[in-house]
């Protein structure tokens, strides 16, 4: 993966691509708030060589700092569609965990027909609808509650609120650590990222998923009412959703295997592979379960 920068007026983002020839849609990964690139380094790994690959530390995450936090969530997906045009990566794969599946949503609303696909990750829908008025009160007020709560408790109780695997919950604790000589700038960077999302949810734009979607979120996510919100998603949408056997918030750590083979599966419905000649010739079904990835 090739590290570049994007500069912006609040600061520069920094990004990673690795580019390859070929018909397959560019994937296209957007960690969620106060998690950087690392996140999806097990997607990374097991997709590198079949597809196109961008990730990025968001505006004021990992090393996109210093960053000033004065940008809405559409200037979020702005960005990322400028740098998408700029590396022409056309017609990507959204695939977003969290704050990112947010981020893919507002970019669907602002550049409609663009994207191939959006695999959403322990995110929800962006929708005013979804949301109480006392649940937007808090969002916008999230800033002094992660002022308040003990930096070391934080970096406890975080990883463990958001993962259920070792793995997850160490990678976690180490994204966590890049704020750990001013955690005043954690907590500016959850209660700013918060305030936005509420801010998109009060525009009550419509958010529509113009493109094949799918929806994956851990058995045991304890994020906000992450399983309430995806149940809804689907009771008024209709798109398909895959719980992931025992993971969290982060479910792509918890169960990359399993996360992974769905997001693999999605892939092949979006671009299938040409049909062999056996199975024109008889007829035969040829729409299998992909076979198992072989990240572990």
């Amino acid at each position: 993966m090739e590290e570049k920068t994007f500069r912006t007026s609040c600061g520069q983002i920094h990004y990673w691509v690795d580019r390859i020839p070929g018909r397959n849609p560019p994937l296209v990964f957007l960690p969620g708030l106060t998690a950087d690139h690392r996140l999806f380094e097990a997607q990374i790994r097991f997709f590198q060589g079949a597809y196109s690959l961008f990730v990025w530390d968001a505006p004021g995450h990992g090393v996109s700092r210093p960053f000033r936090l004065a940008f809405s969530l559409a200037d979020k997906a702005a960005w990322l569609h400028d740098i998408l045009q700029a590396e022409g990566m056309s017609n990507p794969v959204l695939i977003g965990q969290s704050m990112g599946g947010y981020v893919a949503q507002a970019f669907l609303q602002q550049f409609p027909g663009e994207a191939a696909g959006f695999v959403s990750v322990d995110s929800c829908p962006l929708q005013r609808r979804y949301v109480t008025a006392a649940e937007l009160w808090l969002l916008k007020r999230m800033e002094p509650v992660y002022r308040l709560c003990p930096w070391n408790w934080l970096l406890s109780a975080g990883p463990e609120g958001c993962a259920t695997s070792s793995y997850g919950r160490t990678l976690m604790r180490e994204m966590m650590l890049a704020y750990d000589e001013n955690p005043k700038e954690y907590a500016a960077l959850a209660g700013h990222g918060y305030r936005i999302l509420a801010e998109a949810m009060e525009a009550n734009l419509p958010y529509r998923i113009d493109c094949p979607a799918l929806l994956l979120c851990g058995e045991y996510d304890q994020a906000g009412s992450a399983r309430r919100y995806n149940r809804a998603w689907v009771r008024h949408t209709g798109l398909p959703l895959r719980w992931i056997p025992g993971a969290g918030h982060n479910s792509n750590t918890d169960r990359p295997f399993t996360v992974n083979a769905h997001i693999q599966a999605f892939l092949r419905q979006l671009n299938p592979p040409p049909e062999p000649a056996q199975a024109r010739q008889t007829g035969s079904c040829t729409n299998t379960p992909a076979s198992e990835p072989a990240w572990r």
